[in-house]
């Protein structure tokens, strides 16, 4: 394998991860203290978490992707499409697998600690169909050869998924695998077949299950049930408005005290709206748009079809999963349970999240320079 010239890596695009996480720290250690301190006894207890078992292991798969050759990632896709499916599968042996309480078996326990085997899953099919896609080429056209071999692959990992049950997460992978297709020239009549398979998919799962369907009632109609089914989304409401246009200050959340429910999770950016206010949260979502448009300069400019696919299944993955977990917050969207990429607490989400960014900067070493203007 020969590599192409190298050059410096996409520092613009690596400042606004690092501020990213250093904001997403920030703002954990805040929205977490209260309920670490009543349930610790040390206010710290999830940050340091995060830390630990999140920064410091995607600090070091980070570093280790930034020099190891992005191109040979495509040789190890198969081998990481497999072992993040068994891993996945993981989760269904007893006394490994485990709901941590969310009533979705979607952790297991190693060591003591607990791990989401999904957050690895996303980017092991991101690795392997970069691969599988920008090797079919003009075959992918054809609706039984490319296309319906594509989606008879992805099946398998969207149905461990949806087993757990974990419906967000199967949303996110659904979407990554659309837009990757998209990327790699499928045909659009197939996409809008695929787009339509879907819908009604998820439509029959909403409706499959009374607490989903009493989700989606709640979403149309949150102020029927305002202590019952509502009181999340109520709560976010109460959070985000009371933070007004410069926000209660860093510290200041009135909500986070045993008010809002998960809030160290998926409910994070109603602490961030209350703190710091619109003119922040706006901020935070305008650097959300600045990583979207400069991971997608890194695709277009990508030296092959491999690291341009790459590069456009983690852009997905990061915009697609904060854009549901935001709109959720503000009533935009149902709640789904998906965290704030790189805010949330979640050390494997973490850890992954920055795994997926080293290779975002290798693969920016080796962009047409020409084609950046």
């Amino acid at each position: 394998m020969v590599k192409p010239h190298s050059h410096k890596a996409d520092y613009v695009m690596l400042a606004y991860f690092a501020i990213l996480v250093f904001f997403g720290l920030i703002m954990l250690t805040s929205a977490s203290a209260p309920l670490a301190y009543n349930k610790f006894a040390d206010k710290y207890f999830f940050v340091r978490r995060q830390l630990l078992f999140g920064f410091l292991p995607g600090l070091a798969l980070f570093f280790f992707l930034v020099k190891f050759y992005y191109r040979r990632l495509a040789a190890l896709a198969g081998v990481i499409f497999v072992v993040s499916l068994l891993a996945v599968a993981l989760v269904f042996v007893p006394g490994i697998g485990t709901t941590l309480g969310t009533g979705a078996r979607s952790w297991i326990l190693f060591a003591g600690q607990s791990m989401q085997p999904a957050e690895f899953l996303k980017l092991g099919l991101i690795i392997f169909f970069a691969y599988y896609l920008s090797r079919k080429g003009g075959e992918l056209l054809d609706w039984q050869k490319g296309f319906l071999s594509a989606v008879a692959l992805a099946a398998l990992p969207l149905g461990l998924v949806v087993l757990q049950p974990d419906i967000g997460t199967a949303l996110v992978l659904f979407a990554i695998f659309f837009g990757m297709l998209f990327a790699a020239g499928a045909n659009l009549w197939h996409l809008l077949a695929l787009f339509g398979v879907g819908l009604a998919g998820f439509v029959f799962m909403i409706l499959a299950a009374p607490y989903r369907a009493a989700r989606l009632l709640t979403f149309l109609q949150p102020q029927l049930d305002q202590l019952g089914l509502g009181y999340h989304i109520n709560q976010a409401y109460l959070a985000i408005g009371s933070g007004g246009i410069f926000g209660r200050g860093l510290w200041g959340s009135v909500r986070k005290y045993e008010f809002l429910p998960e809030v160290s999770a998926d409910s994070i950016f109603a602490v961030i709206a209350e703190e710091t206010g619109f003119i922040f949260s706006a901020a935070f979502l305008l650097l959300l748009v600045l990583i979207c448009f400069r991971t997608l300069k890194i695709a277009k400019t990508a030296p092959d079809g491999f690291g341009r696919l790459l590069a456009v299944g983690i852009t997905i993955w990061f915009i697609v999963q904060s854009f549901i977990n935001i709109a959720a917050m503000v009533g935009l969207a149902p709640l789904t349970g998906l965290p704030l990429p790189f805010v949330s607490h979640g050390g494997t989400a973490l850890a992954f999240a920055m795994a997926a960014v080293g290779i975002l900067v290798n693969i920016s070493k080796y962009t047409d320079m020409k084609r950046e203007t």
